[in-house]
């Protein structure tokens, strides 16, 4: 309300969502012009913006978020494309046998990955470079790091109760989400707000020319380490489980480690995560609505994911939640061995530190009630019971 007062007085600009003054101001940022969109950026673009004016009902805090993610986002896009022109060798950089790990939002994918992160001859995006993937040129200051840890922040001081939904840290292991919102593609603008004409365009598209600009992004990322070795990439997003046939497009002999737990769990914990988001960023929000809509996209990516993996001809692997929390190591021995590599004495020490850091009582639990969204209770509590996952 106090922004909007503002903007009514004259006293600050009211942040636009029109896709041209994006795009204007992207270029004013990047200090170069937008590429040839060859992966529907421009349309998707436009069909999200319209949503942020309609169904997402956005608050003024909202309508600055959303504005500074999409000018940050398309400067990006605009300072990578320019970078690959300048250097085309960046097309070069190995991304060989990856670890890509597959699972529902809230599926304890992280913990996975992270536990895979203990051991050096495995890499992982870090926290920044997955949000900040192009530095600023070799003429300029990398000030790639100092941008995450202004955005941990700010995301901490505005909603401290996400460290204890997706708990990070700058140089943390962390997914790849901000390189599907350089394509303008994924569910990281769908967790924030209600946005069903782009959530539909980003289920229909043709995925495959956005993975194969998410693969030249790790490139980069690989290229800006200066790296001796090419050591195989830990990678994990959720939407991979919709996208798998072109994920699989552009990384064909990934290795797949495949998560699962109670889909009414993963629903509720999903529909708490979102809602949180929502709230944050939106005059209104519907629970009720929130959960019916993460049950059908939970059941979308479970039947894309179960078809994709029919046809799959690389090594896979399923891993249960609740076996993970039971017995981690017996569960990372069985990983290792599909890839081929000895679980070593330190590997096992670093994870055994990274159990202990993380284990329940050193953070806030995340606690949710699936009933506020139309949902079951995940457990036989008494209804209306809190639960933490």
């Amino acid at each position: 309300m106090a922004l909007r007062r503002l903007w009514a007085a004259g006293w600050a600009e009211t942040p636009s969502l029109d896709p041209t003054v994006l795009i204007t101001k992207a270029v004013r940022r990047a200090g170069v012009e937008p590429d040839e969109d060859r992966v529907g950026w421009r349309r998707r673009l436009a069909l999200l913006c319209d949503d942020l004016e309609g169904p997402a009902q956005l608050s003024g805090l909202g309508r600055t978020i959303a504005h500074g993610q999409l000018v940050g986002a398309l400067a990006t896009r605009f300072r990578a494309h320019a970078l690959w022109r300048r250097h085309p060798e960046i097309a070069a950089q190995p991304i060989a046998a990856p670890v890509i790990v597959v699972g529902q939002m809230r599926s304890g994918s992280t913990r996975v990955q992270r536990l895979l992160a203990c051991d050096p001859r495995l890499t992982y995006t870090r926290f920044y470079e997955g949000w900040h993937p192009v530095g600023a040129g070799a003429a300029r200051l990398d000030s790639r790091r100092l941008k995450g840890r202004l955005g941990l922040a700010c995301a901490h001081a505005l909603n401290p109760d996400f460290a204890a939904i997706h708990p990070t840290s700058l140089d943390a292991a962390d997914e790849e989400i901000g390189l599907h919102n350089v394509s303008i593609f994924g569910a990281a603008f769908e967790a924030q707000w209600r946005v069903p004409g782009f959530t539909a365009a980003v289920e229909q598209d043709d995925a495959a020319p956005v993975y194969a600009e998410f693969r030249q992004l790790l490139q980069t990322i690989r290229w800006q380490r200066r790296e001796r070795c090419a050591r195989p990439w830990i990678l994990k997003v959720p939407q991979f489980a919709q996208d798998l046939p072109s994920l699989l497009g552009a990384f064909p002999d990934a290795r797949l480690v495949h998560l699962h737990r109670d889909t009414e769990a993963v629903v509720a914990s999903s529909a708490s995560l979102v809602c949180n988001q929502m709230r944050l960023q939106s005059h209104h929000v519907d629970p009720a609505w929130i959960g019916a809509e993460w049950r059908r996209k939970v059941a979308l990516r479970a039947a894309r994911t179960a078809v994709a993996r029919a046809r799959a001809d690389g090594p896979q692997l399923d891993l249960a939640y609740d076996d993970v929390g039971a017995d981690w190591l017996g569960e990372m021995r069985r990983v290792y061995r599909l890839l081929g590599l000895p679980l070593t004495a330190g590997v096992s020490a670093a994870m055994r530190a990274y159990v202990a850091a993380t284990a329940p009582g050193r953070r806030a639990p995340h606690r949710y009630d699936p009933v506020a969204y139309g949902l079951a209770p995940t457990s036989p509590l008494p209804t209306g019971a809190a639960v933490a996952a």
